[in-house]
């Protein structure tokens, strides 16, 4: 199909794709606490990932951003898919692994700290807003579940709210 017939218009709700990804060691999970200096979520836990750059599927992409933020390679499958609405027309779509099978030695990163936090950790700590429930969600996956389809959004109190699909 060529590039006219794809229906792209500049009036439409467009995403920025994304990757998210949350190693599992046993009952710990690799964090990224975000530096001081980082413009966004400094001194915070996440994931790891970041921007899918053009011309890279979704699990290159994740499996760059891990190599380069950790030195770390694993077995990474797709868990679930998150649309944040971010404005009237542009939202982030975030493509979350998991992964396991981690090879290589963890590397320090600019982007902050990385750790091993163990589950009953997880309430101790200054998270993302939507890790936690992020996290809970991908720890009561059994293998061969499909991924989740979820999107978040602030309500009229400023509350985050994250909305899984039936």
């Amino acid at each position: 199909m060529p590039r006219s017939d794809q229906g792209v218009t500049f009036d439409r709700y467009m995403l920025i794709p994304r990757t998210l990804i949350f190693l599992r060691r046993g009952d710990s999970f690799l964090l990224l606490k975000g530096s001081p200096t980082k413009r966004l979520w400094a001194n915070k836990y996440n994931g790891i990932g970041g921007h899918v750059e053009r011309g890279e599927d979704v699990l290159s992409a994740a499996l760059r951003e891990l190599s380069e933020e950790t030195g770390l390679s694993a077995d990474l499958r797709l868990c679930g898919t998150l649309i944040v609405d971010a404005d009237e027309r542009v939202g982030i779509g975030i493509y979350v692994f998991t992964g396991e099978n981690v090879r290589g030695d963890l590397r320090p990163s600019a982007e902050g700290t990385l750790e091993w936090v163990p589950v009953s950790r997880l309430r101790e700590l200054p998270l993302v807003e939507d890790v936690a429930v992020l996290l809970e969600r991908i720890r009561k996956m059994k293998p061969g579940d499909p991924p989740f389809a979820a999107r978040s959004y602030y309500d009229d109190e400023d509350r985050l709210q994250v909305v899984f699909a039936a």
